[in-house]
C-alpha cells in the first residue's frame, strides 16, 4: 500500500510549485508586454479606450476617436486606412467598428461608400 503524503510534504511541493510558476511568469511577462503593446500601437488603442483613464468614465468618453500613435513597435508597420469619412474619422477594418463607422451605416450610408 502506498504511504499517505503529510500536509507538511504537500505544503513543501505547493511552496516549491508557486516558485517554478513566478519563475516562468516573469519569464513570459516581457513577450507578453511587447505584443500588448504591437496590438495598442496596431489598433490605436488610447488609455480611456482601455479603462486605464484616471478621469472615470468621464474622461474615458471624451476621446471616441483613436489617434495614430509616433512610435510603433520595431517590426510593427502601420495600419493602412481602408474606410474614411468626411470628417476626417479613418479605420484600417480591423478589430471592432468604430462608433463613426457604425453611426454611418445606420444613417443609411454603405461600407463601400466609406472605402478610402
Amino acid at each position: 500500500m502506498a504511504r499517505k503524503r503529510t500536509l507538511q510534504e504537500i505544503d513543501r511541493e505547493i511552496a516549491k510549485l508557486n516558485q517554478e510558476a513566478d519563475a516562468i511568469r516573469a519569464s513570459e511577462k516581457a513577450e507578453v508586454a511587447a505584443k500588448m503593446k504591437d496590438a495598442i500601437a496596431y489598433y490605436g488603442f488610447t488609455a480611456a479606450d482601455l479603462g486605464l483613464a484616471r478621469g472615470g468614465k468621464k474622461e474615458a468618453k471624451a476621446s471616441t476617436k483613436a489617434k495614430p500613435k509616433a512610435g510603433r513597435g520595431a517590426g510593427s508597420a502601420p495600419a493602412r486606412i481602408k474606410y474614411k469619412d468626411d470628417a476626417g474619422n479613418a479605420w484600417s477594418g480591423f478589430g471592432r467598428k468604430p462608433k463613426w463607422f457604425v453611426e454611418a451605416l445606420a444613417s443609411g450610408k454603405t461600407a463601400e461608400q466609406l472605402l478610402a
